[in-house]
């Protein structure tokens, strides 16, 4: 089964089909030759400093770097995009709000092996979700063309709609090869996994996911970003990153408080103006 590639001018609707069809589709070229270089540059010396991974899944030519809100300007722009913003929204409508989930850099270098086919919902203590329950957006973003050599993601179109325990061998997966600048979106109940770079140079992506706001993040965002960092970020991204109500009475601070009180106070809202969103 193919894969559906859009363009930026897609309106979200669309997209939305695609990913409730497919349960995967590409946004060709979204970002341009400047925003790729702005944020490998600002990434570059934490991926320098990265060490490969210590086991197959996470592999052991493969280096990845988290934190990228704290790290790189670029980063936060790309993880704000408006157009992933709105998809998630409505992949993710059954729950009051959704927030950031993960950040990473995923540099796969030259002799990578190909990674399990899996899904990434995420690890909530062994709770088992109702069949079909969406818990994740992801977002694969191509800082360097990704083609079935250098380890393009590979991906089972459709699958987010098979049984829970069903697995998938590589063979019945496809590459989910784009150009530089675009980006991969894809659900949480989506079977996928990294290829095998067979060439001489690494393959980079930049990895967003998001997840619904009651669920507790994979990378916990109050300890990647410090205070002096927080200062300078906008209320959007803050919110974002899970400092408002996940839902009616989750997540509030002394007494009921809006949470964003403890990174920025000038944003504080009432408890009445969350209610009526």
């Amino acid at each position: 089964m193919s894969i559906q590639h859009l363009t930026a001018k897609s309106p979200s609707s669309e997209i939305f089909e695609a990913l409730e069809r497919d349960g995967c589709v590409v946004i060709d070229a979204v970002l341009n030759r400047a925003d790729m270089d702005q944020v490998t540059r600002e990434l570059a010396p934490h991926l320098e400093a990265t060490p490969k991974g210590e086991d197959e899944f996470h592999g052991f030519e493969t280096r990845r770097v988290g934190g990228l809100i704290a790290r790189s300007q670029k980063a936060r722009e790309i993880i704000m995009n408006p157009i992933v913003l709105d998809v998630a929204a409505k992949v993710l409508s059954h729950a009051t709000t959704f927030q950031l989930n993960l950040t990473e850099l995923m540099s796969l270098g030259p002799g990578a092996a190909a990674q399990e086919i899996h899904r990434d919902r995420p690890d909530c203590d062994g709770f088992r979700f109702p069949h079909g329950y969406e818990t994740v957006v992801a977002t694969m973003w191509a800082l360097t063309e990704f083609t079935e050599a250098n380890g393009a993601t590979r991906v089972v179109p459709g699958s987010h709609k098979i049984e829970d325990d069903r697995e998938f061998s590589q063979e019945e997966s496809t590459p989910a090869e784009m150009e530089a600048g675009s980006v991969l979106i894809y659900t949480g109940l989506l079977h996928h996994g990294g290829g095998a770079n067979v060439t001489n140079s690494s393959r980079n992506g930049l990895v967003a996911h998001y997840t619904l706001g009651w669920l507790r993040q994979e990378e916990n965002q109050y300890l990647c970003v410090p205070m002096e960092t927080l200062r300078e970020l906008p209320e959007d991204l803050l919110r974002l990153m899970g400092y408002t109500r996940g839902a009616y009475l989750l997540g509030f601070v002394d007494g009921g408080r809006d949470p964003i009180i403890a990174a920025r106070p000038e944003f504080e809202r009432p408890m009445s103006e969350f209610l009526e969103e």
